[in-house]
Order: structure tokens, then C-alpha cells, then sequence
């Protein structure tokens, strides 16, 4: 399955797409019909997300073009990221291969949908590209073991992790550059588990700036797979239904490269992972009065 969430005449809705067909089906929450919102339906959990989509199917078609895209999951209990999870990507950033993740958190504040504007911020010209695998937790629990861990996977989407570099490094550790707001991007809808290779194996993952393939990569390439990041972190902490694991990215990025390659007001970034799809998002100013963000 295939879902996607949206805002159309100020309401937000969501939508399932029917293969067969190629068309988007669902309705807004101000349908009687309305089965609830995606974050909530994930919470409860067992067919309740299932049950919800086979009723939207049946619902009148979604027309992409007319709809302002929201992020798969509005409100994540948790952003957990993964660095230094490709060794070609420790490797052009100096840095010897970990043998336990990299981790670190972000907010939601920081979050844009598809089609949103990346926010270029006026403190600094380092915002760079990261195309990344989201993990969607859909069962939560703690200690959950490697041979169970796909079992609490919803399903996957994709993510562009923004990162003011300057930022980055200002100290050893790394949220202040990863957490600007309108600095990552995730959409542009969320893919089932059941719809993709097991731990979504196997799969090309490519940024583009402006046309040009600056990363290229492939799933596998992954040093921590997604049965050995669940297990990781869910040893620590428990593991809520809506979580976020955004996977880590390849080589490629534009801080390694010479001359930097940083993203600037009017490019354009893409993302794209086969078979769950392309995030596309137009870099911006951050203007004095900031916008209102939807999640």
C-alpha cells in the first residue's frame, strides 16, 4: 500500500493508491466518512491502518496536482537518525568506520513535505543534501530481537537530511546543525513493508541537485541494516508505533567534495528511492517572519 497525506481547501486528508489503476483514492476529515487521521491509526495498531485504506479505495479519486503534500507521519514520537551507515560516506568524511551507529535526534519543527521549500537559513551558506531510507515503526517495544525486528515495520519512505555543516561541527555533538527548521525533508508518501524487499533490500538510492547525480547507492550498502538498527536502539529506549529511523546516507554529499557543493535559494533537490518514490524539494530563504510549517 501506498499512502499519502494531504491539505486541500484547508482540510487535511489522506489518500491510498490503486495500482491498477495508478490513481489516488481518499477524503478529508471533514467527510463523514473520514476513517481518522494516519498518526492515530497507526497508533492503535492491529488492522486498524489496513481496515481505514480498504474504506478509502472505495472513496472518490485524489488528484495529485490539486493537493498541497503533508509529511507521511505528522506527528513522530521520535526522529532517530543514523550517521556514518555507508563506509564510502566515512570515508569521504574522515571519519573511521563505527562499529556501533552513529545516532542522534530530530525535531519535528525541522521537518518539511514534498514539494515544501528546504529552508536556507541567513547564519550560514554550508545546507547540504543527504538522501536517506526512513524506517516507519508501526508496533513499538523494547529489547525486540533482530529475527522479530521487521515485524514492528510499518513501512518506508524517504528523507532528505538537511545539515548545516558549520553548525554541524561546532561542537562534538551534532543536533544544532541537523535540527534548523525546514531542514529535512520526508514524503513524499509512506510504502508498506509488504510492498518492498525484506528491510527494503536491494534498493537504488539516488539525490539529485538540480538535475545533476550527486549520490548514488544502493540499500544494501548499508552497514547497520534496519534489523540491526531496531534492535540497537530498542535495547536503550522503547520503540513507539510512529517512530522515525532515517537510515543514514551514501558518499556524494557536498561537504566532501572540492570545491563544496552546498545547496543555495533556487536549487532544487531530489531524492529518490526505487520503488517507494522521488522527494523533490526547492531550496528557499528563510524569510524574517518565519512560515507555518504542516505537518
Amino acid at each position: 500500500m501506498k499512502l499519502v497525506r494531504f491539505l486541500s481547501k484547508g482540510q487535511e486528508g489522506w489518500a491510498v493508491h490503486d495500482a491498477a489503476t495508478d490513481c489516488w483514492h481518499g477524503t478529508t476529515s471533514d467527510s463523514e466518512v473520514y476513517p481518522g487521521a494516519v498518526d492515530a491509526l497507526i497508533r492503535t495498531g492491529g488492522n486498524a491502518l489496513t481496515n481505514a485504506a480498504a474504506m478509502m479505495a472505495s472513496q472518490a479519486a485524489v488528484d495529485l496536482a490539486d493537493i498541497q503534500f503533508l509529511a507521511p507521519v505528522a506527528q513522530p514520537p521520535k526522529i532517530i537518525c543514523v550517521g556514518l551507515n555507508y563506509k564510502d560516506h566515512s570515508e569521504e568524511s574522515g571519519f573511521k568506520q563505527p562499529d556501533y551507529p552513529t545516532l542522534f535526534s530530530r525535531f519535528n519543527t525541522s521537518v518539511v513535505a514534498h514539494d515544501a521549500a528546504l529552508i536556507h537559513t541567513d547564519l550560514s551558506d554550508t545546507l547540504d543534501y543527504e538522501g536517506e531510507l526512513v524506517v516507519v515503526i508501526g508496533k513499538g517495544g523494547i529489547n525486540i530481537s533482530r529475527e522479530d525486528a521487521l515485524s514492528h515495520v510499518l513501512g518506508y519512505s524517504v528523507f532528505n537530511d538537511g545539515s548545516i555543516r558549520e553548525y554541524q561541527f561546532k561542537s562534538p555533538q551534532w543536533m544544532m546543525g541537523k535540527n534548523f527548521d525546514g531542514t529535512g525533508a520526508f514524503g513524499p508518501w509512506l510504502v508498506t513493508a509488504d510492498e518492498l524487499p525484506p528491510g527494503a533490500r536491494g534498493l537504488l538510492l539516488e539525490t539529485r541537485l538540480n538535475g545533476q547525480t550527486v549520490q548514488s547507492a544502493n540499500t544494501d550498502d548499508m552497514v547497520f541494516d534496519v534489523e540491526s538498527l531496531i534492535m540497537i536502539l530498542s535495547e536503550v529506549f522503547t520503540l513507539e508505533a510512529g517512530d522515525l529511523i532515517v537510515a543514514g546516507t551514501p558518499s556524494g554529499i557536498g561537504h566532501a567534495r572540492e570545491p563544496k557543493l552546498y545547496m543555495r535559494p533556487g536549487d532544487v533537490c531530489e531524492v529518490e528511492i526505487e520503488r517507494i518514490g522521488l522527494l523533490r524539494n526547492k531550496v528557499q530563504s528563510r524569510v524574517p517572519a518565519n512560515p507555518t510549517v504542516h505537518h
